[in-house]
């Protein structure tokens, strides 16, 4: 290529990005498709189109208009001379429920000489029309986003020049990708992914004149109305934030609620105005005046007071309820009458009433509320738990509604979870919404309420902040003693590589009663059995092998070698991982030994240092796929999930701790499943078993993946990987498509919790 070339290569995308040239791009029909009423028709398992026209290698916004009756993955390939293939592809968007305009952003690489989408693989019915490309920058990417989050928390003058006072000095020393990863993490942004805007999604989910005479209809009919208690403890607040917050009680489309309000002596002369004018507009609107400002755990007590309902819910001064908020509560209330607490999903709101950062919650996670305070806004009580604790408590300020959930839970496990965005949190400086420092008044009371429930609960353990992240914590499990772990690791020849794995822990490793078991599958190389003797003699009453030469077959290997073991924990282990954290073992350890914790995971790095493993999400390409792949290790993940410890159902067997008797219990890896899923498989029994799964993102380790077994890329591995998916499909139908730690708003598609 001559240079005259190479600078037009260069300059033309950079001038094109920098004035956001468009160009409409027109998509070919080139297998599995046909168009019919003005609508494409996908006939086979291979519908693709190829995208003509002009575009620019680089970062690029795609837009188009789409309509369907279900979720179709839009799947990129890009050509850089070699043809197509699944190595050069991404899954980049689908085309949702319904009729959307949508806006993603992706990045086609230099070189690229033709452009495929493929809509889905399964046959459909959808429109998929005016797609334009629109060249960009990073720079502008990373600057108009900056700005759409500023403006959407509601950042003060002076926070905001902080912030980009900040921003500029991590640009001159450590260039733009980590520019904008730290300006996520300091400003609280959590990505919704690019599978489209939240706007699009709102639109999709926005109930109709329709959906409200079917509410209203069903209200009617409900068996049980139970009368629900709103407290709101008011302070000082501006009189239009507590307007619309009272509004938002008044227009909702369940009837059979009571508002308690009470006032903390407030010096602002409109509160008592408007308190006033709204009690007396609506008898189900009680209002308390405190004589004394008590702060908010005794004013949210002084609403209590006036309280009648069989259920309380909780209501911040400036926050909005959505109008199906109550009826939701009651719809399941009806359906589960047990239920003792009742939480569900959760968005932002702008001064200019911009909806934004919706926060999908999974179920009941007790490990994940040990680390944040997740359940939050809309939740409901039932008023009899709350009296039994006490109500509110002071000196929790800031986190008086996490130390009452920590409380209550303590008495029930009837808990439940509603999917949907019920509650409105409003950004403004004086909210908290709004990010503040780890050192906050807030952080500060959560640690405090996180220590009392150890000590009620007779855990002996101690509470962490995590660095850099507000009202994150990290609960720490001490071991009364070193308990026998027995580390199994299936091996054939590779010898590099398990010497690197045996290397990492002999030398790294901290924790001192432990063994470890290298299970040969047939191996015949010379320098294999060197490693293994090299080994014999370094370690010898660490170290052991053992030969089991069969077809490989991972459970059947891993089943034997847990045969062999003398520990009290067992240890699954890959061959090709290296150790990273010297404590790994005492921390597993000290989770697993918990009598209510089936398997632990560990935090898996690719050599790259992003992640390979953070948790399992079942539903992913029809079985599961691994939470927040290939998300840099500096980032913090959806609502901070890379640096919390949390429940997933399943996690990866390439580092998974268990207690012998579970392995036991539940039979051990299902031999059927001879190379994938087992590890799922094995995960769902111990869950069955009544046993909760839990992911550490402290215990981290390099995973070399697919070292020893390689891909799924001949004729024969192809056809056993489907019979083994068709094999789960039959078996865990029913959790794998609702995995309750994950959330049905988001994406079965891509692992990075994306909006679906």
């Amino acid at each position: 290529m001559s240079i005259r070339s190479m600078m037009k290569n260069r300059i033309e995308p950079a001038l094109a990005g920098l004035l956001g040239i468009k160009t409409r791009a027109r998509l070919k029909p080139i297998s599995h498709l046909e168009m019919k009423n003005e609508k494409w028709i996908s006939t086979g398992n291979d519908p693709s189109f190829l995208v003509t026209g002009r575009y620019f290698p680089g970062w690029n916004k795609i837009k188009w208009e789409s309509e369907s009756k279900s979720v179709i993955p839009l799947k990129m390939y890009w050509d850089q001379g070699n043809g197509f293939s699944e190595s050069e592809s991404l899954t980049f968007s689908s085309i949702p429920k319904g009729f959307v305009k949508r806006e993603v952003t992706v990045y086609i690489p230099p070189g690229t000489q033709n452009l495929r989408i493929d809509p889905g693989e399964d046959e459909a019915e959808f429109m998929f029309t005016n797609v334009q490309l629109k060249k960009t920058t990073r720079i502008k990417m990373v600057l108009g986003f900056a700005w759409k989050i500023i403006h959407q928390k509601g950042l003060t003058n002076q926070v905001t020049l902080q912030l980009l006072k900040k921003g500029f000095q991590t640009l001159r020393t450590s260039g733009l990708k980590a520019t904008w990863s730290k300006f996520k993490a300091y400003t609280g942004h959590h990505a919704i992914g690019s599978t489209g805007s939240y706007e699009s999604w709102i639109a999709n989910q926005a109930l109709t004149s329709i959906d409200i005479k079917r509410i209203k209809d069903e209200i009617e009919r409900m068996a049980y109305k139970p009368l629900i208690s709103i407290i709101v403890p008011v302070y000082n607040v501006e009189e239009k934030w507590l307007r619309l917050c009272i509004d938002s009680v008044l227009n909702q489309l369940y009837p059979n609620w009571e508002l308690c309000i009470a006032d903390d002596a407030s010096d602002k002369p409109h509160i008592k105005k408007v308190l006033n004018e709204y009690a007396q507009k609506d008898s189900r609107i009680k209002v308390v005046f405190r004589d004394k400002n008590g702060h908010i755990s005794e004013s949210s007590n002084s609403a209590l007071d006036v309280a009648t309902g069989e259920y309380i819910g909780l209501l911040d001064h400036d926050d909005e309820l959505t109008i199906n908020a109550l009826y939701e509560n009651a719809k399941l209330l009806n359906q589960h009458p047990e239920a003792d607490i009742v939480y569900s999903d959760e968005d932002k709101i702008s001064e200019e009433g911009v909806r934004h950062s919706p926060y999908f919650k999974p179920d009941w996670s007790p490990d994940l509320l040990l680390s944040q305070m997740y359940t939050c806004h809309f939740s409901i009580y039932r008023k009899s738990l709350i009296d039994q604790v006490g109500g509110f408590r002071k000196g929790y300020e800031g986190s008086q509604d996490y130390d009452l959930v920590l409380r209550v839970s303590e008495l029930t496990e009837k808990i439940y979870h509603i999917p949907k965005i019920l509650y409105h949190w409003r950004t403004i400086a004086e909210s908290t919404a709004f990010q503040g420092s780890s050192k906050s008044y807030t952080h500060i009371s959560g640690m405090k309420a996180l220590e009392d429930a150890l000590s009620r609960r007779k855990v002996n353990g101690w509470v962490e902040g995590v660095e850099g992240i507000p009202n994150l914590y990290r609960v720490n499990y001490k071991l009364e003693k070193e308990p026998f772990v027995s580390i199994v690791i299936p091996n054939k020849n590779l010898a590099d590589v398990l010497d690197k794995c045996l290397d990492s822990i002999f030398n790294k490793t901290t924790y001192s009663n432990y063994e470890v078991l290298v299970v040969d599958n047939g191996s015949d190389t010379l320098d294999t059995f060197e490693v293994y003797k090299k080994w014999v003699e370094a370690q010898p009453n660490r170290f052991r092998y053992c030969e089991y030469d069969i077809p490989f077959n991972y459970s059947k290997i891993n089943n034997f070698g847990v045969k062999q073991t003398r520990g009290e924990l067992i240890l699954l282990l890959n061959n090709d991982v290296e150790v990273i954290t010297p404590n790994w073992l005492t921390e597993m350890a000290s989770q697993a030994l918990r009598p209510e914790i089936g398997a632990v995971g560990a935090c898996l790095y690719y050599p790259d240092n992003t992640i390979q493993h953070a948790g399992v999400v079942l539903g992913i390409g029809g079985v599961a796929g691994h939470s927040h792949k290939h998300f840099r290790a500096s980032e913090n993940g959806y609502f901070s999930r890379l640096k919390m410890i949390s429940n997933y159902t399943a996690v990866t067997a390439a580092c998974l701790m268990i207690k012998k008797e579970i392995y036991q219990e539940v039979g051990g890896l299902e031999e059927n499943l001879q190379v994938a899923f087992n590890d799922v498989d094995f995960c769902l029994k111990v869950y069955k078993e009544g046993y909760r799964n839990i992911w550490l993102p402290q215990v981290q380790l390099y995973h070399y993946e697919s070292k020893s077994r390689g891909y799924e890329d001949t004729p024969e591995k192809q056809r056993r990987f489907k019979s083994e998916m068709d094999f789960m499909r039959e078996k865990w139908a029913y959790i794998l498509d609702n995995d309750p730690y994950y959330n049905p708003n988001l994406s079965r598609v891509k692992e990075d919790f994306s909006i679906i």
